[in-house]
C-alpha cells in the first residue's frame, strides 16, 4: 500500500469511526509534559513503528551512530519483522512503542524510519505510560503521527529531526549532542551554501510576513498532519506556530492540503508560520500549474502573521531537530526560530 492510498484509507477511518462504532480515546491535553533528560552513556532505544526496511545494514548504522554520540542502544523486540509494507503487525509495533516507554533503561526512543502505518497504531498507545515515563522521541515524516498524539493525548514535547537510519553528518550530531546532552536554547537558522557561487543559493529562506511572534511550535510533515484531521490525535493549534514539510508531491496536492489546513481551522488559529522544505515537489505536466511558492503566497499571506519558507526542516541531510510543543520565538524577517525554555527536566 503507498502513503496515498494508506492515507485515503485512514481518513475514511476517522470520518466513518463514530458510525462503526470504533472506540476512539478522548483524552486531551492542554498541558507541556517536558521529557526527561538524556545523558551521555544512558541507553537509546530503537523502534521501527512505521514501514520495515529492505536494508538489513539500517540496523547496523543506526546502531554505530548512537554508539558515537557516546549512547547504548536497546533494540526492540520486534525492530526486524515485517509485516507486507511494514515493520510488523500493528500489535508488533506497539508493544514496542509502549515497552521502550515502560522500560527504566530506556532513556529515549529513536525511530529507525518513516515510511507509513504510524497512524495505525495510535489507538494501541498506552499514554498513561508515556506520561508516567516521559522521555525524548526522535523522527520525523511518518513520525508526525506520534508527534501530533503525543502531544493531543499527553502533552508531551517530542523531536522532529533525523531518523536512526538517516543522515547523522556534523551538522545532525553537533546540533542532537547541543539540545540532549547540553540543554543549550538553540537558535535554528539556516546553514547558508555558498560554493563557489557569486550568490549563496543553497538553503535561502524567503520571508512572507516580516515580524516576531511567541508561541508552541506544532506541525511536521504536510501529508501525515492533515490526514489526522478529525481524529482526537490532531493537536489544537490555537495560538501556536505551525511548521511544516512535505516530500515528493505534485503542488496540486499541496494546494489541497493547505486548503485542509484551512477548511478545519488550522490556519485561522495559529500566530506563526514557517514552511520547511518540499523535496521533489515540482508541477507535473498539465496546463496552469501553481507551484510551491505560490500555493503558499495564497494560503499564508492574507493571514498576516509573521511567516518565512525554506527552513531547514524536511526529507534533507541536514536537518534541525524542532522539539514539537517547545515555546519558542519565531523571528520571520531573519528566519529563526529561538527555544525560550528548557525543555527537559533533570531526573
Amino acid at each position: 500500500m503507498n502513503k496515498r492510498s494508506f492515507l485515503k484509507s485512514l481518513g475514511l477511518l476517522a470520518a466513518t469511526g463514530p458510525i462503526l462504532g470504533l472506540d476512539f480515546p478522548k483524552v486531551s491535553t492542554s498541558s507541556t509534559l517536558l521529557p526527561k533528560a538524556l545523558l551521555r552513556g544512558q541507553t537509546v532505544g530503537i523502534i521501527s513503528p512505521s514501514a520495515a526496511t529492505a536494508d538489513r545494514m539500517e540496523f547496523t548504522y543506526v546502531k554505530e551512530a548512537m554508539e558515537a554520540l557516546g549512547l547504548k542502544v536497546k533494540l526492540g523486540e520486534n525492530l526486524k519483522n515485517r509485516f507486507g509494507h511494514l515493520a510488523g503487525t500493528d500489535e508488533e509495533r506497539a508493544v514496542d512503542f509502549n515497552s521502550m516507554f515502560a522500560d527504566p533503561e530506556v532513556k529515549a526512543i529513536v525511530c529507525l524510519r518513516g515510511g507509513s502505518g504510524a497512524a495505525r497504531i495510535l489507538p494501541l498507545i498506552d499514554y498513561e505510560i508515556v506520561k508516567a515515563n516521559p522521555k525524548p522521541l526522535l523522527g520525523y515524516s511518518d513520525i508526525t503521527a506520534f508527534h501530533c498524539a503525543l502531544q493531543s493525548q499527553a502533552g508531551l514535547i517530542s523531536f522532529h529531526g533525523p531518523n536512526g537510519s538517516g543522515s547523522w553528518n556534523s551538522f545532525n550530531s553537533n546540533q542532537f549532542q547541543q539540545l540532549f546532552f547540553e540543554q543549550k536554547l538553540l537558535t535554528f537558522k539556516n546553514e547558508i551554501g555558498k560554493g563557489d557561487d557569486l550568490v549563496a543559493k543553497g538553503n535561502r529562506i524567503q520571508t512572507l510576513t516580516a515580524g516576531s511572534v511567541e508561541g508552541k511550535i506544532l506541525g511536521g510533515n504536510l501529508t501525515v498532519l492533515t490526514a489526522l484531521s478529525g481524529t482526537p490525535y490532531y493537536p489544537d493549534f490555537q495560538d501556536a506556530i505551525l511548521f511544516i514539510e512535505d516530500v515528493g508531491e505534485d503542488p496540486y496536492r499541496i494546494d489541497r492540503m493547505m486548503s485542509t489546513l484551512k477548511l478545519n481551522g488550522t490556519l485561522g488559529k495559529i500566530k506563526g508560520f514557517v514552511f520547511g522544505q518540499c523535496s521533489e515537489c515540482k508541477p507535473g505536466s498539465g496546463y496552469g500549474a501553481f507551484t510551491v511558492d505560490q500555493i503558499m503566497d495564497q494560503y499564508i499571506l492574507p493571514l498576516g502573521i509573521p511567516a518565512y519558507i525554506g527552513a531547514m526542516i524536511g526529507h534533507i541531510p541536514r536537518q534541525f531537530i524542532i522539539p514539537v510543543g517547545a515555546r519558542v520565538r519565531l523571528n520571520a524577517s531573519s528566519g529563526t526560530l529561538t527555544l525560550l525554555e528548557n525543555v527537559f527536566i533533570n531526573s
